[in-house]
């Protein structure tokens, strides 16, 4: 871990504009791709900040971390984005403390998604906190809030309808293209990008549209290849893009490239075409909008689109709310016992001095120590968790240890 002020939950905070505020366009200038977020976490042990981690995905760019004040997060996150530090401020919300906690919890369950029950939210999670802890930045903190975080999420999933029907980005483009497009076996579909969305989207199209006219492209070639070959797809060399985006007439765009990797002028002179881009920031340069019998929809109107199963999912809010609440308590109980560890790990150390201190040595009995000690601190832990009376059971727990090593 790298060095920082008071890891106590008042200096605690998230900062981040989302879909609420900002247009995928905006949302744009502040993604962060991976050799950014190195770069972020580079940076931040020089400004002494240790424990921190960020979130970016098409509806938003969260920064969570301990710091003096949320300035320190966000020209931290800034330094590496294309959009500035002030633009970022005036779309922001900032919380800190427990409201900063809860907000994960929420984003965590899809109660905060542009598509409501948006499950995928989830695996970014996941990999974010992920690539943090790999570069020594989530700390005890972090693991224990997300891991409880994750629970709620799973519960939640698995016990409430908040997550029915469409819950992502990924399977609102096939919905998308199942109400729009006829004869769908008969269109050719390019998929280009085969990360998290794009894989997702990938077997969507094939589970969901019953579908394997699909060539796929990808920057490292060897994964087209792989998913291809698991799915019965064709796949093609990215030297090939432009003849494939001539030949196709849907084109699902799920790359993660600084800019627009689809223009007009691979477009000119060709059929009508339908092309989803589910990259943030845009991987198809809206001029494309202009071209007669071209249709793009991104990812900001493709949540606008509501489906069958919207009010069943509405309706499962308080529920889910109800579950949060009730791990928003396990993870309160955990911090107040973290602040008792101080003085548990001090009488710890005190009762391992006592069992080999001269005094005591004609009466002891050292058979087991390790484990009499630690049932003594168990024992410490749960009447402080009860009643805060430091002294006294400081005393009580020497004295229970004294009485057990003579048994």
């Amino acid at each position: 871990m790298h060095g920082f002020s008071s890891k106590n939950i008042s200096n605690f905070f998230v900062a981040g504009l989302n879909y609420r505020k900002s247009d995928a366009s905006v949302r744009g200038q502040f993604a962060i791709s991976n050799d950014q977020y190195s770069s972020i976490l580079q940076l931040a042990s020089t400004k002494h900040l240790s424990e921190l981690f960020i979130l970016s995905t098409c509806n938003r760019t969260e920064i969570y971390g301990f710091a003096s004040n949320a300035d320190e997060l966000i020209n931290l996150l800034c330094s590496e984005t294309v959009g500035d530090a002030e633009t970022f401020r005036k779309l922001a919300y900032i919380k800190k403390s427990d409201a900063a906690v809860q907000h994960l919890f929420a984003v965590a369950s899809g109660l905060d998604s542009q598509l409501l029950g948006d499950y995928e939210i989830v695996g970014q999670l996941k990999t974010a906190v992920r690539f943090a802890k790999e570069r020594g930045f989530a700390g005890a903190f972090t693991d224990r809030l997300v891991n409880i975080v994750l629970q709620s999420s799973k519960t939640i999933k698995n016990t409430t309808q908040l997550s029915g029907g469409t819950v992502s980005v990924s399977f609102a483009a096939v919905q998308y293209i199942k109400e729009n497009i006829r004869d769908i076996k008969q269109k050719k579909i390019l998929l280009l990008g085969i990360g998290k969305i794009g894989r997702n989207t990938c077997k969507n199209l094939a589970d969901y549209l019953g579908t394997t006219n699909i060539t796929l492209i990808n920057r490292s070639p060897e994964k087209a290849v792989e998913l291809a070959r698991e799915l019965g797809l064709k796949h093609a060399s990215a030297d090939k893009l432009n003849e494939e985006v001539i030949a196709a007439d849907i084109i699902i765009v799920a790359t993660n490239a600084s800019t627009p990797i689809i223009n007009a002028s691979h477009l000119l002179n060709t059929a009508s075409k339908l092309i989803i881009d589910l990259s943030i920031p845009f991987n198809v340069d809206d001029e494309v909008r202009s071209i007669d019998g071209v249709t793009l929809i991104n990812v900001d109107e493709l949540s606008k689109l509501k489906d069958q199963t919207l009010r069943k999912r509405e309706a499962d809010v308080p529920k889910a709310k109800m579950i949060i609440a009730e791990y928003l308590i396990e993870f309160e109980e955990w911090q107040e016992m973290r602040k008792h560890v101080p003085v548990l790990k001090a009488v710890k150390t005190k009762l391992s001095q006592i069992h080999t201190d001269p005094l005591f040595l004609p009466l002891y009995n050292y058979d087991h120590t390790d484990a009499k000690i630690q049932r003594v601190i168990n024992g410490m832990a749960t009447k402080m968790k009860t009643v805060n009376q430091k002294g006294c059971y400081y005393i009580e727990a020497i004295n229970e240890f004294i009485a057990a090593g003579t048994n």
